[in-house]
């Protein structure tokens, strides 16, 4: 039956942060939460995890309410969650013997994940030799000493240690470089292929879009666009034409009435109503005989399916 999520609605005096959200994950894989910032995203994930009281709605996990007896759920929140002076393996350890993990269990688990990470060198001391023949091992590193990235994957290794079922992402992204946002995603793909359930919450498109088959896109605080990721882009059709000849085409293109949204060196972004309009501007190239090096008609990115609705929502709103 997987997580329920329905009529969700919270509000702070007379302002509603979210309102009425709903949505259900019935086979794993990713749902994304997406919106600007203030939408309600972060919000909704902690009435979902029943970190703060709901208005109203329910939050169901197979049938029962969703809680950490029945659900083993992995949390990553948004926020930096580690004290700043102590020991990074003290308070990892802490962290999971909270979940009722043993010792020698959570230093197994602990080990796998710190390599999966690459974060040996802030977890495991080296030990050194000294001129008497005598070893020393370095001081055990604190979250202060670590860069926003790797506290970010640390805070990963922490949701990770119960192998939860249910595995909610709140920016997961945030603050990593190329090569740690690479490591990053090859353990939720891993995740992926491994049956879990994951919610993401995320700015960045492109990630979602790589990852996720389910969305909802939220606009202050109300769903405004919901559904499968794929359905959503084929029902605005294929208006983006990417275009490259070798000579300047621009009057074929206006005599067609295309929009031209960018143009270089006879390289056009060009926005078509359509596969027949498209078809005609091919056409007429060809029976020219104009060199054509770039013919690529796309469906609308979910960043720009974002930015026309959020927009046009804000809009409206006033």
């Amino acid at each position: 039956m997987g997580l329920v999520v329905k009529d969700l609605s919270k509000k702070y005096g007379d302002k509603t942060v979210v309102d009425h959200i709903s949505f259900e994950m019935e086979k794993p894989g990713v749902y994304a939460l997406l919106g600007t910032n203030g939408a309600g995203k972060t919000t909704s994930i902690r009435m979902i995890l029943d970190m703060l009281d709901k208005d109203s709605g329910e939050v169901l996990w197979n049938g029962k309410p969703l809680n950490f007896e029945n659900c083993n759920i992995g949390y990553l929140a948004e926020e930096r969650g580690l004290y700043q002076k102590y020991p990074l393996m003290d308070q990892i350890m802490y962290f999971g013997e909270l979940r009722g993990a043993s010792k020698e269990e959570l230093t197994k688990k602990i080990k796998y994940w710190s390599g999966k990470l690459k974060l040996d060198e802030y977890l495991y001391p080296e030990v050194k030799k000294l001129p008497n023949g005598r070893t020393m091992k370095t001081k055990p590193k604190s979250p202060d000493q670590l860069s926003k990235g790797n506290q970010q994957k640390i805070q990963f290794l922490i949701a990770m240690l119960s192998d939860p079922e249910l595995l909610v992402l709140d920016e997961p992204f945030s603050g990593l470089d190329p090569v740690n946002t690479d490591i990053l995603k090859e353990v939720v793909r891993e995740q992926i292929e491994a049956g879990k359930y994951i919610i993401m919450s995320s700015h960045q498109m492109p990630v979602v879009e790589e990852f996720c088959t389910d969305i909802t896109i939220m606009s202050r605080s109300k769903a405004i666009v919901k559904g499968n990721l794929n359905d959503i882009k084929k029902s605005y059709g294929r208006v983006k034409l990417a275009l490259k000849c070798e000579t300047d085409v621009t009057r074929y293109i206006n005599e067609l009435g295309i929009e031209i949204i960018s143009e270089k060196e006879y390289e056009y972004d060009l926005k078509v109503t359509g596969d027949a309009q498209a078809n005609k501007l091919l056409k007429r190239l060809l029976d020219e005989g104009i060199t054509i090096i770039r013919f690529d008609l796309s469906e609308l990115s979910l960043h720009e399916i974002f930015v026309k609705e959020v927009g046009a929502n804000e809009n409206q709103q006033g």
